[in-house]
């Protein structure tokens, strides 16, 4: 074979080029899972003392692709560049100022705008790893602070690395002057604050909730009336679980400026109600209702410190109340426990030939003889 056949030129290139180019991206194709996982692998080893509990696999899983992606976009960025044409295609020129663009330039913009992302795609899937191992050994302790601590300061560190990031790609991509930019930024920042007023303050509640720690992740709370379970504080908000598994979003302003109350600190859950008996109940009835709901409390495994008084005169109805303390902190136990007491008052009343009172007004024939109606 004439070793002049590789010069042959076609379409500008030559065929030598041409096979340059072929061969980059198959290379790239064939070995880019290979060439990933060695270097996820090689990456974790300077981790490796820091996450012993944990498994390579779930490093590597972590990783995989943007190092796939990063390899593709330098094997294709190579690929491109063993063609001449059409990369040396001008595309705008200005003779005044002897600035020419040519196809190959924005070419070259493209990729190291794709490989810079791929690189802080890395660095963001590391930072994931350094949250997983860290709460995973924040599991092990007993310090539910820390399982609070650790997803707030990964979203913090991710956050700022994006806008790193963003500057970088301004400088070297868009070849922008960061430092005037961060001066210009600097100028525009009251602007910015009073725009995003409500987000700051939801920052700077995210960081009261951590610096006083009304809660933990885990704690159940009330906050205005709302109770759920505290999954996670993030930047802009909170996240709880209500009892029936509904996902709740609180702003942290809300959490910190309303009335909030940690259920989780509490020993005891407490009960305070009233139920209106008929007029009509005796006065010995009403003292055997109270005296036998005094008993069932006493007695009661499930709660204690309960007791029912004839509180007084209503409207419609006479007044007793009844207060108690639920042992369990669980809600299924606490409500079970409200429905059994329940049950067993509506029994007692029954018991003592009384009946619970409503709204009534009497009409005129229903009034005693002698007696005008009100």
């Amino acid at each position: 074979m004439d070793i002049n056949f590789f010069d042959q030129v076609f379409w500008g290139n030559t065929i030598k080029q041409y096979c340059l180019f072929v061969g980059f991206i198959l290379l790239g194709l064939i070995f880019k899972r290979l060439v990933s996982r060695l270097f996820s692998l090689l990456i974790f080893t300077a981790f490796k003392k820091f996450a012993e509990d944990i498994k390579d696999n779930t490093f590597v899983a972590l990783l995989l692709k943007p190092i796939e992606s990063f390899i593709t976009f330098c094997t294709l960025y190579l690929a491109v560049n063993q063609l001449k044409y059409p990369l040396d295609v001008v595309m705008w020129h200005r003779s005044k100022s002897k600035l020419e663009v040519s196809i190959g330039d924005c070419i070259d913009k493209v990729f190291l705008f794709l490989i810079i992302l791929s690189i802080f795609w890395i660095i963001l899937r590391i930072i994931d790893f350094i949250a997983h191992v860290l709460k995973y050994k924040a599991s092990l302790t007993n310090n539910k602070a820390d399982d609070q601590l650790i997803p707030f300061l990964k979203e913090l560190t991710k956050t700022l690395i994006c806008f790193l990031g963003f500057f970088v790609l301004l400088g070297f991509v868009f070849e922008v002057n960061v430092l005037t930019l961060i001066t210009g930024l600097g100028i525009g920042g009251i602007a910015i604050a009073l725009a995003a007023k409500e987000s700051l303050e939801n920052l700077i509640g995210s960081f009261t909730i951590f610096l006083d720690k009304p809660f933990t992740v885990g704690d159940v709370v009330k906050v205005d009336g709302i109770e759920g379970t505290i999954q996670k504080v993030g930047f802009r908000s909170t996240w709880l679980i209500s009892p029936d598994k509904t996902t709740i979003v609180i702003p942290n302003r809300a959490m910190i400026d309303g009335v909030l109350e940690n259920v989780t600190l509490r020993d005891y859950r407490r009960v305070n109600f009233q139920i209106g008996l008929t007029y009509e109940t005796k006065s010995e009835d009403v003292r055997k209702i109270v005296e036998a709901i005094n008993e069932y409390l006493k007695n009661n495994k499930n709660t204690r410190d309960g007791y029912a008084t004839f509180d007084n005169f209503g409207d419609f109805a006479l007044h007793v109340q009844v207060v108690y303390l639920v042992i369990s902190m669980e809600h299924s136990k606490y409500v079970k426990v409200k429905e059994d007491i329940n049950f067993k008052l509506i029994e007692i009343v029954e018991t003592y030939r009384s009946e619970f009172a409503y709204p009534t007004q009497r009409s005129v024939s229903d009034a005693p003889s002698g007696e005008k109606p009100a």
